[in-house]
């Protein structure tokens, strides 16, 4: 087995067991101010399957989203049963929620992808990578020349968890206009 694969297995086993230390570094992170800059991913395996490199213009963030339903601003709107809820549920995922806070705390930057980290009683945990537009070891790695033009990926739902509240990661009727490659069934005629 290879390195990456026991550091896997290792991780798992923390999460199942709740060992010692990572409640200890979840009491810690949630300390820590709400979008905090890191200097080494939590888990090296995942982070490298997502385009994770120790190099420069790779930046790292550990982004704490609470969890739960979003509260209405006013609740208004009639007497009618379905204008009473205070409570609504996201359109987004917690983890698009924080790559879009990682996204504007590093304004120079592109998020590249985000994994989950962690999560206790009343908050989730999230690292996200990002990237310098303008750092010049990014500008010459050929994986990152077709990212760089886009910008705002994690706003316009680029990013592999904004993907999923487009749409783009099941085939069923009426997505097809939204997945890459692919025409609707009106342009095909």
């Amino acid at each position: 087995m290879g390195m990456y694969k026991y550091i896997r297995q290792n991780l798992q086993n923390e999460y199942k067991e709740r060992s010692e230390m990572l409640r200890g570094n979840l009491a810690r992170w949630r300390d820590e101010s709400p979008v905090q800059r890191i200097n080494r991913p939590t888990n090296l395996a995942r982070a490298r399957e997502l385009g994770y490199k120790a190099k420069q213009g790779i930046l790292l963030y550990r982004v704490k989203v609470s969890k739960g339903l979003s509260k209405r601003k006013k609740v208004g709107g009639g007497r009618k049963p379905s204008k009473s809820g205070r409570f609504m549920t996201h359109k987004k995922s917690l983890q698009s929620i924080a790559e879009d806070r990682a996204s504007r705390k590093a304004m120079n930057c592109e998020v590249l992808n985000s994994y989950y980290a962690g999560e206790d009683g009343s908050y989730k945990f999230f690292e996200v990578i990002l990237f310098d537009r303008n750092n010049t070891s990014i500008l010459n790695d050929g994986r990152f020349a077709s990212l760089i033009e886009q910008r705002g990926r994690s706003f316009r739902g680029l990013t592999s968890s904004g993907r999923k509240h487009r749409g783009l990661s099941r085939k069923s009727f009426g997505n097809i206009k939204n997945r890459p490659g692919m025409k609707s069934h009106k342009a095909a005629n």
